[in-house]
């Protein structure tokens, strides 16, 4: 009984150390912006956020869901990259921000997608979204189905531009959200929220994202800028393999909010890292399956667990694997068995479905019947 007493106090301790060393995690930094939030890339956690599931204005930020649009009509083969789409009156005569494009030219798509990420040209954006859908009332209700894909949930979208509308709206994790799947979708296309600059028409314009300059880190991704909005900012950055994606929205100048943007992403990459806990493929446990050729699976996951914590309490990491009593062939790949919960210090951070690691087909005749008798006594 002392053995066992002392081997426990010296779990305790060793527990107790181990936090003890553990790098403490201050506050985020406090921002003068209306709304923000810092989203890791890979786990898609929030890390740290101020209203950031209020729906507010987004401006040219709208334009990350016309280009996620855009994409998607490219990888489908609807465009290419040099389709050449006609410059309608309505995108001619677009306000705000321009590419300068001529009235009833023809402008390769690869041409109109710099105008509208680099320059945040209207009248790129609106030949795009005309090219896809039509019209661009049709383009924003195509917008609307992507945003509800997505979970967008506090976003809905009357233009492609982010002109002012009275039901146009986003959330920071909304913002957040879009940029992440742009990243991890359209990898290939991602590379123009980096471009420092584009010439049209012999028109220069630089890329109004002054934290391309500021931080060899950052590559990416869009501002935005009306009157009601406020100066706006979704911004990304990898430090060591670790991405972070940061939003701010309503600051008082293109400084502030880039000023506020670092911020946010060094205290994320200074106090959070990013670790795979458990890797797809890899078996967890073997599972009984009944009426199942062999009577058993191997059971792991179809994705890899990737969780974002502070630093150092991911080797403190715990796994619970809770498989169902009784699960009957045939399986598929995709069928849930179970769950794996990952935990620190007693608290679940994670938990992800456990499934066969390969398809379980049924058992003969014999196998079927007598697993089906013992399965009513399990």
């Amino acid at each position: 009984m002392r053995i066992l007493t002392a081997l426990l106090a010296l779990a305790a301790a060793a527990a107790t150390a181990a936090r003890a060393a553990e790098p403490p995690v201050p506050p985020p930094p406090q921002l003068e912006a209306t709304a923000w939030v810092l989203m890791d890339q890979a786990s898609g956690q929030v890390l740290a956020g101020h209203r950031a599931e209020e729906p507010i204005e987004p401006a040219s930020i709208t334009k990350l869901m016309t280009a996620y649009a855009v994409f998607h009509s490219l990888k489908d083969g609807k465009l290419k990259l040099d389709t050449a789409v006609p410059v309608s009156e309505r995108a001619w005569r677009s306000e705000g921000s321009r590419t300068f494009l001529d009235l009833g030219s023809q402008v390769p798509v690869e041409v109109l997608i710099q105008g509208m990420i680099v320059q945040s040209g209207n009248d790129a954006t609106i030949a795009l979204a005309e090219a896809v859908a039509g019209t661009e009332d049709t383009f924003a209700a195509l917008m609307n189905q992507y945003a509800k894909r997505l979970g967008m949930s506090q976003s809905h979208f009357q233009n492609s531009t982010g002109l002012p509308g009275d039901n146009h709206k986003m959330s920071a994790v909304d913002m957040a959200k879009l940029a992440r799947a742009i990243i991890r979708e359209f990898p290939e296309y991602y590379r123009w929220y980096s471009q420092r600059d584009f010439t049209w028409n012999d028109i220069r314009q630089p890329n109004r994202n002054g934290l391309l300059g500021r931080d060899p880190s950052v590559d990416g991704v869009k501002t935005g800028m009306t009157e009601a909005a406020g100066y706006c900012l979704v911004s990304s950055a990898k430090r060591d393999g670790m991405r972070l994606i940061a939003v701010v929205a309503g600051t008082s100048s293109m400084k502030a909010r880039e000023d506020a943007s670092l911020a946010l992403l060094n205290y994320g990459f200074g106090f959070y890292e990013t670790r795979t806990l458990k890797k797809a493929g890899e078996e967890l446990a073997v599972q009984r399956v009944y009426r199942a050729r062999g009577g058993r699976a191997a059971v792991g996951l179809a994705a890899d667990l990737v969780v974002t914590l502070p630093r150092g309490q991911a080797d403190r990491a715990e796994f619970d694997v809770e498989l169902a009593p009784r699960v009957f062939a045939p399986l598929s790949r995709s069928d849930r068995v179970g769950v794996l919960r990952a935990r620190v210090g007693g608290k679940v951070i994670a938990e992800a479905p456990i499934q066969p690691l390969a398809d379980v087909p049924r058992g003969n005749i014999f196998r079927r019947i007598w697993d089906t008798i013992l399965s009513w006594f399990a």
